[in-house]
């Protein structure tokens, strides 16, 4: 075995069962993107940013993502379509088979943690078949330095190896692809994807079922920032909702993009060391913060380019309409350091409503905030995974149930009791449609929703009256600076009045439809907030 670059002192690869190869530990950016172009897999682009394609799959695949099923998780998982148990001598079979698969072979190891509060760090050693899958880990995890590395002792490992196929009538997957956590031997194996996506996500899956389980922490599927005065803002979306777009604020200090932890201190911390960014249609002009970030040592996926240049062209969904960006979270030049902030004072729901009946912006009331945070609603938004071709309408319960191994309930009662003792806003802002549905309305305008949220913060609508919305409930903004009035109540978007009224009782029917497997576990508080249907529509 021959290793090169900065080892920690802890056991090296050969104790993993892979005795032959070129182990590559902690490279640099730079070497880890000279050897990608040296392999023929990438260019640069002419920001000097690297741009890669993940070959066969360009999102997320939650069909082939599992849990192993052991004493650790039989009794404690939600076992559902999204947690998907798997069996543990399986499990330890497709291990084997993939350090067979690495042996002899150049792979790079990268030793990094997860969680900005030292609290709950997490050490995670993750073994990459691709280099370019190696910068993905140096920029979306927290960065040991020099000293730290040599001190360094894995509490977790990921095996992620795009090239290794599985044979599913034999190792128990539903095809070649495949996520695997064990909890119990704290290994997660990915592989025959190179969505570099899997590998974030498979340790936010564990963190949402270690913190709350054992540290009584909430994580959550959220963006975070905080203002000049340290009140923090937390954004809950899926991905393509504006999560990242809309906490890059440059009048507030970014804790983080994605995923976050709530302490019983009311502290707000980030897992994560970086920022990982949709792309299509981006502009210098619409996101600046994200777009100045695209320079040396980010790496972009699946993008095309503009025809016989090597300037991307982001408006060309051609690939995939998930074309996404990667890069450390100090690429952003207003960031709270350590990703940390305190006195949380408002939540913003991200929900891409496709059906175009949600409001801009409404308050929510604490019952309401706990019947949409376990309802999730939002659109699909094409490319995000696989088969997703145009936006659909979903339920993701907690805004993130693909990850959530425990039941939502657990999850929505934590953060019910956190907003009551911190006394938040909460607010539900719609960035999908308006007017009409998908195909007929149009996509709410960015700098709109960068108004209403602005104001929200400000304080700027404690003083304006609201209107209750005759079926969600919920309470509309009659004013906003900076907005045109008559966006604020969606029935006024439309040219049908009675369209709108059907189309908003067809979406209530189906929140009700959807939260019927929640009702029995909901207290009376979270049941009176959902929304009323007043008469029936065929």
């Amino acid at each position: 075995m021959l290793e090169f670059g900065t080892r920690s002192r802890s056991f090296g690869i050969e104790h993993l069962g892979i005795p032959e190869g070129k182990a590559y530990w902690n490279l640099s950016p730079d070497e880890l993107t000279m050897m990608t172009l040296e392999g023929g897999h990438a260019k640069i682009t002419r920001t000097g940013a690297l741009a890669i394609d993940t070959g066969e799959f360009t999102g997320r695949s939650p069909k082939d993502k599992f849990t192993v099923k052991d004493d650790v998780t039989e009794n404690s998982v939600w076992w559902n379509n999204f947690n998907i148990p798997f069996d543990a001598a399986k499990f330890e079979q497709l291990y084997r088979k993939m350090l067979v698969y690495l042996n002899g072979k150049e792979f790079f190891v990268r030793d990094v943690y997860a969680c900005a509060d030292e609290r709950y760090r997490m050490n995670i050693r993750v073994v990459n078949e691709y280099a370019w899958s190696n910068l993905f880990v140096y920029n979306m995890f927290i960065r040991p330095s020099e000293e730290e590395l040599k001190a360094f002792e894995p509490e977790w490992l990921i095996v992620n190896t795009p090239g290794f196929h599985a044979d599913p009538a034999v190792d128990g997957t539903r095809q070649h692809n495949f996520s695997i956590i064990d909890f119990t031997r704290k290994i997660i194996l990915i592989g025959g994807s190179g969505y570099t996506g899997e590998i974030k996500k498979g340790i936010f899956s564990a963190l949402n079922f270690i913190l709350p389980y054992q540290k009584n922490v909430l994580p959550m599927h959220c963006s975070a920032n905080m203002g000049e005065q340290g009140d923090t803002a937390i954004f809950f979306g899926l991905s393509g909702t504006g999560k990242t777009t809309l906490s890059a604020d440059p009048n507030r200090k970014l804790i983080g993009d994605d995923e976050h932890g709530w302490t019983p201190d009311n502290v707000i911390f980030n897992f994560e060391g970086g920022c990982y960014a949709k792309t299509i249609d981006l502009s210098e002009e619409k996101e600046p913060d994200i777009f100045r970030a695209i320079k040396p040592g980010a790496l972009l996926e699946n993008v095309c380019f503009k025809e016989k240049t090597n300037e991307v062209d982001y408006t060309n969904g051609s690939r995939t309409e998930n074309t996404r960006v990667s890069y450390p979270i100090d690429y952003i030049q207003n960031i709270a350091q350590p990703s940390l902030g305190k006195n949380p004072k408002n939540i913003f729901f991200l929900t891409c409503d496709a059906y175009g009946v949600l409001p801009p912006i409404a308050k929510l009331t604490p019952g309401q905030a706990a019947f949409h945070f376990i309802s999730g609603y939002t659109a699909k938004v094409a490319g995000t995974e696989a088969d997703v071709v145009e936006p659909t309408m979903t339920f993701s319960a907690c805004f993130g149930a693909p990850f959530m191994p425990l039941h939502p309930a657990i999850y929505a009662e934590m953060l019910s009791k956190k907003m009551k003792e911190a006394g938040v806003n909460v607010w539900l802002v719609n960035t999908g449609w308006s007017g009409g549905a998908y195909g007929i309305g149009e996509r709410m305008s960015l700098k709109h929703t960068r108004a209403l949220i602005t104001a929200a913060l400000n304080g700027e609508l404690d003083t304006v009256s609201f209107k209750i919305h005759d079926v969600f409930g919920i309470a509309i903004p009659s004013d906003c600076p900076n907005v045109p009035t008559e966006i604020l109540d969606p029935r006024n978007t439309w040219h049908d009045h009675d369209e709108y009224d059907h189309k908003a009782h067809f979406l209530a029917e189906a929140f009700l439809k959807n939260f019927e497997k929640f009702a029995k576990n909901a207290n009376a508080e979270t049941l009176a907030g959902a929304p009323t249907i007043k008469m029936h529509v065929q």
